[in-house]
């Protein structure tokens, strides 16, 4: 049989080769989110406050739908490079049998308590109204973005990541074709404000979940999908989530941090709430490119894992290092010097640039630190090392950043407390060269 270009392609070329494709995939998602918000704030400040408050339940669906995947991606290409073809089948099966799983929780979840989660912000009825209809929409179709996602990764962990940035693209273009005409009533259609927000969203995850189906059916020969042959097995479970718990917690815990610090923001302004939720989506468009090259990373990682090339590894995870320090650098460069710009996008009015200009200042200077430790987490992950990944998570989102904005907001005011951002991700990259350290010791260089 003849190998997988993961284990023979040049580590350069292969990198670029798998990542491009995501990273673009990636940035039209961003592009998506962005869009979506701009022509909600056409609507009035409240609509986009009600977006704004559902915005970490979508973070954490997106999480959830992730850090499975990541199990899959892991283990899948993990047996792709051992050569066990049975194996490699039983996990995609597996994971799309746990995506489906994932969206009947989350249905649960929007149908019954979104009422709940939207009045620990605010009791303005009109937000509350907005809001429990964009959020129950989102959650209850959720399987769209659910089986999505997992379709992507067996691309990805197939060596095919080409189609997950025609996937992600229908998707985003379908959305943004369709948010002005449900949202303001275009050609004939009722004009449905937030509520139709909420739809085009869906319907744009529905079309690139039934095309990457297609996609896979057709074109994806190294792993075969026929749920006749789907067998339970409980170890692969094990397997799955040994990887994919600390995955999914990592994701889920910047989403439990947004909805943290909106609740110490919410004690200044809702401006103040959707100058967080627009940093959010602005910073995708910097964040998604290093993603975008950590989701080509750890199929890559873990199939030289399997195949026991030490120096492909090695290799991967300095040329990875080199190129997140470029994209971070250029990323700090736009927040610092169109501040304004970006937040005029979103029809910002006076107090929203005062709060946001220096928001977006001085949170961009811990993007350079954020690429380090995002990308070693990811190493940590393929190289089965998924509680050191899981550590800098918390440290980052939550442990450190949390308690730190609340003392620099409450002590210093509002502005003085985004330095939290900053002084988070130094500590946090020191310790994540630290972990890289000993994981080259104990796990890289011990593979024969």
């Amino acid at each position: 049989m003849k190998e997988n270009k993961m284990g023979t392609m040049e580590i350069k070329k292969l990198i670029m080769t798998m990542s491009i494709p995501i990273m673009i995939s990636m940035l039209v998602q961003a592009l998506y989110n962005i869009v979506d918000s701009m022509f909600v704030a056409k609507v009035s400040q409240n609509a986009l406050a009600a977006v704004s408050l559902c915005y970490p339940i979508q973070m954490i669906i997106v999480a959830v739908a992730c850090g499975t995947a990541v199990g899959l991606n892991a283990l899948l290409s993990r047996y792709l490079g051992q050569k066990k073809q049975q194996e490699a089948n039983q996990v995609a099966l597996h994971g799309i049998v746990l995506a489906l799983f994932n969206w009947l929780i989350f249905s649960i979840i929007g149908i019954f308590f979104s009422d709940v989660f939207l009045r620990l912000f605010t009791q303005d009825q009109e937000i509350l109204k907005m809001g429990i209809s964009y959020m129950r929409i989102c959650t209850l179709f959720s399987f769209g973005v659910f089986m999505q996602i997992t379709y992507e990764r067996i691309m990805q962990a197939t060596g095919n990541p080409i189609y997950n940035m025609i996937i992600q693209g229908l998707g985003a273009l379908v959305n943004i074709a369709l948010d002005p005409i449900f949202i303001f009533g275009l050609f004939g259609f009722p004009k449905l404000g937030v509520t139709g927000a909420a739809i085009a969203t869906v319907i744009g995850q529905i079309a690139a979940m039934l095309l990457g189906i297609l996609i896979t059916r057709l074109k994806i020969k190294e792993v075969q999908i026929h749920f006749s042959q789907f067998k339970f097995q409980w170890q692969m479970i094990k397997d799955f989530y040994r990887i994919a718990i600390p995955a999914i917690l990592m994701q889920s815990i910047m989403s439990f941090m947004t909805i943290f610090m909106n609740m110490i923001l919410v004690t200044f302004s809702e401006v103040a709430v959707s100058v967080f939720s627009i940093y959010f989506k602005l910073q995708q468009f910097v964040f998604m490119a290093v993603n975008g090259m950590i989701n080509a990373l750890i199929p890559i990682v873990s199939y030289n894992y399997g195949a026991k090339k030490k120096e492909r590894i090695t290799a991967t995870i300095s040329f990875t290092l080199k190129i997140s320090y470029i994209i971070m650098i250029a990323g700090m460069l736009l927040f610092q010097f169109f501040p304004k710009e970006l937040l005029y996008l979103f029809n910002a009015e006076e107090e929203m640039l005062s709060i946001g200009v220096p928001a977006l200042r001085t949170i961009s200077y811990s993007f350079v630190f954020a690429g380090i430790s995002m990308i070693l987490c990811s190493i940590f992950q393929a190289l089965d090392h998924g509680m050191k990944s899981l550590i800098i998570t918390l440290l980052r989102q939550m442990i450190l950043l949390l308690p730190s904005a609340y003392i620099l907001a409450m002590t210093f005011g509002l502005n003085i407390s985004w330095w939290a951002f900053p002084i988070t991700e130094i500590i946090c990259s020191c310790i994540s060269l630290l972990f890289l350290k000993i994981v080259k010791t104990t796990t890289i260089e011990q593979l024969e």
